[in-house]
């Protein structure tokens, strides 16, 4: 299905208007300026959905999902996950749907508007979603490189008789945790994909290979948003690696890294603080069921998450069974779950020539959908509050989307070096764990307790009809922002370096971690300064100024469609 500016319903004069330039003075402001523009809306309620869903669903539930559930203690980490989709993943989904929808504005703006004092959370999302959009597109060149090398009579991820396979440490089978020995899967990812190195110290040269799968995988990315577009038999052995899932470690739900990562792995995943769906939810029509949509997009990812949680037990259980190994000898960290463990199976199953592209190109497919929406963002942010400027510059917006792609890819060099898994692994940390849930805390802030809990449900009622019910009510007031501001708390005080596998980080890369943490985070000290500074008064009447909403209220629909806004367009594509 294309989601297109066809079918936002874009008039065809309109594509491609050139908005006001905007900088930090003008959100503050938060002028609005000649309503004349039509405001582009979703052709139907499917479209919406499903960029949602496509945007949700993506390589982290078959990749990190599971491999936090391995390493967290199996079915013991399901009661966090579970916890905290129910606490602060559906309420705080259907809060950002509520924000996007009402105010029909983009993150940046949105939370400007609601909370002067920490706008630069808007900003801080638009950042991480870049930086995210970065890294994320390396697992798609991987993926793209499995992809191309699962053509031929045989997979070459199946023997110890190539060229990569180190002599007397390969082991056909999968020889487990517990050995010198590596799998063949183990070391075609290691040796063959990767040519890895032993540390980030040793980062090594450019693996010319992969630096051609990440262009083309740019390639794809900006082609996507430039253009748009349109069971096998039983696994013996396969039970085990299901009760192995779902049976608790229970000691592990008293470990603070386990909530740390289901909270990241909810936010990662759903969508929450990275302010694409703040920005979908803005083209919806002002009376969409919102509720509904939270609720779908809500369980469609977690079920997704769960499903694959059972597949890729059933197949660490059925590689266990093979090799005549404990199920928690079998897994390996990071992407290696998706890159070693799967290839070792598709390699075993029947008609492999057909079931291992198939699977690659599922992952393809999953990637692509999550990565073209996330640089989207990044792209229309720049061409609503530079637009003028830029278009000046380079004369068509094809052209920034072009830059920008460039940008991403540039940046992710790094990750296509010999050393260039150590690179991946702490940037994912850093970002995807500690940026994140340091967002999110700062966002529930900004909308439960200085905007209000009465605020939103009065939008809500607005929108719907009906107020909130008293289980939104408390999760929003209560509930998710002492879980988020108890995680957060409690992820610095026992706060655990980034590891890949044995490997542990030198002091100057965690110092380069932190790094990367603070290029998102510090937008927001920066923004309420900046809002200090420039309101009049006393400090106190200036602090006062900046805690007041400027959103109408009053008005049945507040943002009507004849206006020109600060839009942040997320023409995203499902397929």
């Amino acid at each position: 299905m294309e989601v297109s500016a066809e079918n936002l319903k874009i008039p065809s004069d309109e594509k491609d208007y050139a908005l006001r330039p905007l900088d930090l003075n003008a959100i503050s402001e938060k002028k609005t300026v000649d309503a004349e523009t039509p405001r582009p809306t979703w052709s139907g309620r499917l479209e919406f959905i499903l960029a949602s869903v496509g945007y949700a669903v993506g390589l982290g539930n078959i990749w990190r999902f599971p491999y936090l559930c391995y390493s967290s203690g199996g079915g013991a980490f399901m009661i966090p996950y579970l916890t905290m989709v129910l606490l602060c993943g559906m309420p705080l989904l259907f809060m950002e749907f509520a924000i996007g929808q009402y105010t029909r504005l983009g993150p940046v703006h949105a939370l400007a508007k609601i909370c002067p004092l920490l706008k630069g959370v808007g900003l801080a999302t638009v950042v991480i979603s870049f930086v995210f959009s970065t890294y994320y597109n390396v697992l798609i060149s991987w993926a793209l490189f499995y992809f191309v090398n699962s053509f031929g009579a045989t997979l070459p991820w199946n023997s110890c008789n190539n060229t990569w396979n180190a002599v007397g440490n390969c082991s056909s089978g999968f020889p487990g945790n517990t050995t010198h020995l590596q799998s063949a899967s183990q070391q075609f990812f290691d040796h063959r994909l990767l040519q890895k190195t032993s540390g980030i110290e040793d980062v090594g040269g450019v693996r010319w290979e992969l630096f051609g799968y990440l262009i083309i995988s740019w390639v794809i990315v900006y082609l996507c948003i430039f253009k748009g577009v349109k069971s096998t038999g039983k696994l013996p052995g396969a039970k085990n690696g299901i009760l192995y899932f779902v049976t608790p470690v229970w000691d592990k739900l008293f470990e603070v890294k386990v909530w740390v990562n289901a909270a990241a792995q909810v936010f990662n995943s759903i969508g929450i603080a990275f302010g694409s769906m703040i920005s979908m939810a803005s083209y919806n029509k002002f009376n969409n069921n919102i509720l509904r949509d939270a609720l779908i997009v809500s369980f469609t990812n977690s079920f997704t998450s769960i499903l694959a949680g059972f597949v890729i037990f059933s197949a660490i259980g059925y590689m266990a069974h093979i090799h005549n190994l404990p199920v928690d000898n079998i897994a390996t960290d990071g992407p290696g779950l998706v890159f070693v463990v799967y290839p070792e199976v598709l390699s075993t199953m029947p008609v492999f020539q057909l079931w291992a592209p198939l699977f690659f190109f599922m992952l393809l497919c999953l990637g692509l959908d999550s990565q073209f929406a996330t640089v989207e963002v990044a792209i229309t942010f720049i061409k609503d509050e530079f637009g003028p400027q830029v278009l000046r510059f380079l004369k068509r917006e094809e052209l920034l989307a072009l830059a920008v792609c460039i940008i991403g890819f540039v940046l992710g060099i790094p990750h296509v070096t010999k050393g260039g898994i150590y690179v991946f692994q702490l940037m994912d940390h850093y970002t995807a764990v500690v940026s994140l849930v340091f967002l999110a805390f700062f966002e529930v802030v900004a909308v439960c307790w200085i905007f209000g809990v009465p605020r939103i449900c009065l939008m809500v009622k607005k929108m719907q009809g009906k107020t909130p019910n008293i289980y939104f009510r408390l999760c929003w007031l209560l509930l998710c922002p002492l879980l988020v501001l108890c995680i957060l708390i409690s992820s610095i005080v026992q706060y655990t370096p980034a590891h890949y596998e044995k490997y542990t980080y030198p002091g100057w890369a965690e110092v380069v971690g932190w790094g990367v943490s603070l290029v998102s985070i510090v937008w927001i000290p920066l923004g309420a300064i900046h809002e200090i500074y420039s309101n009049k008064g006393s400090l106190l009447q200036r602090l006062k100024t900046a805690l007041m909403s400027t959103i109408d209220l009053d008005a049945e629909d507040p943002l009507p469609e004849k206006q020109n806004l600060a839009s942040e367009t997320l023409l995203t594509s499902v397929a």
